[in-house]
């Protein structure tokens, strides 16, 4: 607590959470526990993030290529899914949490839709954190459907090709209207993106951990921001300009 420096937290966290199956792995049970022990770890994370004023936090909760896992273990994926909306509406509702969701979700059954839904209308007027859920999310596939989007746009006269920019582009993606991350956190020691916030991640700070994502807490939390708050981002530019600008 005492390296953080809380008038200069990241705007945006984004959080790759993995490693549940190795974590019930090494305690011998199933990987459908290391799951329900993961989502505890949401729960943790969200309240940690809310108390320290972190105003947008994305978890990636289920990708497009998780629908190829066993088909018991994606039932149980969604199962917690839609517990967890049910069980967090009020969370969310008490604390000023604004619900958001990214991905293809026409992917999910009605049930875990119709409560995604229902609890994004509830705390749509919410004005504190905004929780991000990726849910059969791939940033590939993200920047395809945007891409197609944009043709038509184009082809049908509403938007001139001459006046296509990157920042044009932007407002085609599921994240239009919320700003990049800042820092992307990824647990388990896996050193990739695996298709996440491809486009969105282009300038943000990425911290590795070995720590399973059950096994990620508070504190790790706060490691992660410390270094994040170490490192100078210069977004193309020199050092030397840099501190130009802050002088």
């Amino acid at each position: 607590m005492r390296k953080i420096d809380f008038k200069s937290l990241p705007h945006h966290i984004a959080i790759v959470m993995d490693g549940n199956g190795r974590w019930a792995q090494r305690q011998g049970v199933g990987r459908i526990f290391g799951h329900i022990k993961g989502v505890k770890t949401v729960k943790h994370v969200v309240r940690a993030c809310r108390e320290m004023g972190i105003k947008f936090l994305t978890l990636y909760a289920f990708s497009m290529e998780n629908w190829d896992r066993p088909d018991r273990e994606v039932q149980a994926l969604m199962k917690l899914l839609e517990k967890y909306l049910h069980s967090e509406e009020r969370e969310m509702l008490d604390n000023n949490i604004r619900l958001l969701s990214i991905g293809n979700l026409e992917f999910l059954k009605d049930p875990i839709k119709k409560a995604l839904l229902e609890s994004t209308r509830k705390t749509s007027q919410n004005t504190g954190m905004t929780l991000i859920l990726a849910l059969s999310y791939g940033g590939r596939d993200e920047i395809t459907e945007a891409a197609k989007k944009m043709a038509t746009d184009a082809m049908e006269g509403r938007i001139p090709p001459q006046e296509i920019t990157k920042e044009v582009f932007a407002r085609y993606l599921y994240t239009a209207n919320i700003p990049d991350p800042d820092l992307i956190i990824r647990t388990s020691g896996e050193y990739r993106l695996s298709n996440f916030l491809l486009w969105q991640s282009a300038y943000a700070e990425l911290y590795f951990t070995e720590v399973l994502w059950p096994d990620f807490t508070r504190e790790e939390l706060m490691k992660a921001i410390a270094d994040y708050q170490q490192r100078q981002r210069r977004f193309g530019l020199t050092s030397e300009q840099i501190t130009k600008d802050f002088d």
